[in-house]
């Protein structure tokens, strides 16, 4: 049967590049088609004499009145047996507000230039098409070119490299990463922050790097971490896993995680990784 790709998610999180690349991919793309058109919309393809095999559908808030129609749709392609995958794309409050400021465009639900407002009445409506989905990928810290990898990396069936890592720092006062597969603290090594001439300073610095790494305790984790990973990993993209985020958090995200995580990310350089350091700049 036909493959049904269905992307979704907040407005400004990146929906129309995960179109762009599935339509390269060699997907039949359709941005905005009402819930309700949905089954005669396949029905027509499966009947075209263009040999379209697969199908990639934008749905989101824009289809206003017909949208609370599309997880019932949705399902009922699933219960037909249609292969069918969701990806849900959202970022977080801070990064669209700037986004819509950037690109001085309107939010579908800011009738009154409300952004915030909007964005929370979005991610209600979205909610049950959140659950559904096969993939949620936070978009807050990617840039074009690595949300594109990920799409990629997941529906291109010529792609030899069947997982991509994502390797994130983080600090636990500021939350964890939700999207986080894996979650290691590195809390218990010594902290750069109590140290006078390492304090203002952050874990891309050499400073704190040799700080850190004259630690007994911290290249002894870095070898049963990575050596716990390489068992890993290859089980998880046996299984068919496309997308495996690693989490390191340390108290602020600024030291300790960052250092860990970029010894990491060099270990499994030949995967090409992608590594973010989501609080190195918070205070």
């Amino acid at each position: 049967m036909m493959n049904l790709v269905f992307i979704s998610g907040l407005s400004g999180s990146g929906k129309s590049t995960a179109a762009n690349v599935l339509e390269d991919l060699g997907y039949y793309c359709v941005d905005n088609i009402p819930p309700t058109l949905l089954p005669t919309f396949i029905e027509l393809c499966e009947n075209s004499d263009k040999g379209i095999s697969k199908v990639a559908l934008v749905i989101d808030v824009r289809e206003g009145v017909f949208f609370d129609r599309a997880p019932g749709v949705i399902k009922e392609f699933k219960q037909k047996g249609y292969p069918v995958d969701i990806i849900f794309l959202e970022s977080s409050d801070t990064t669209l507000v700037k986004r819509y400021k950037e690109t001085r465009r309107k939010h579908p639900l800011s009738s009154d230039g409300n952004i915030l407002e909007g964005i929370s009445k979005e991610r209600d409506m979205l909610e049950e098409l959140k659950n559904l989905s096969s993939y949620k990928i936070d978009t807050s810290e990617l840039n074009v070119h690595q949300l594109k990898d990920i799409i990629r990396n997941k529906f291109d069936k010529s792609n030899t490299q069947n997982i991509l890592v994502n390797i994130i720092s983080f600090g636990f006062k500021h939350g964890i990463p939700y999207d986080a597969d894996m979650i290691f603290d590195v809390r218990f090594l010594p902290n750069p922050h109590f140290v006078e001439n390492l304090k203002h300073l952050n874990g891309m610095d050499s400073e704190v790097l040799d700080f850190i790494l004259s630690n007994e305790e911290s290249i002894t984790f870095i070898e049963k971490l990575t050596e716990f990973l390489e068992f890993l990993i290859p089980n998880y993209e046996k299984e068919g896993k496309s997308y495996l985020t690693i989490a390191i958090g340390c108290t602020g995200g600024k030291h300790r995680s960052v250092v860990i995580t970029n010894k990491i990310a060099e270990h499994f350089d030949y995967l090409s990784p992608i590594t973010r350091h989501r609080d190195i700049s918070n205070n």
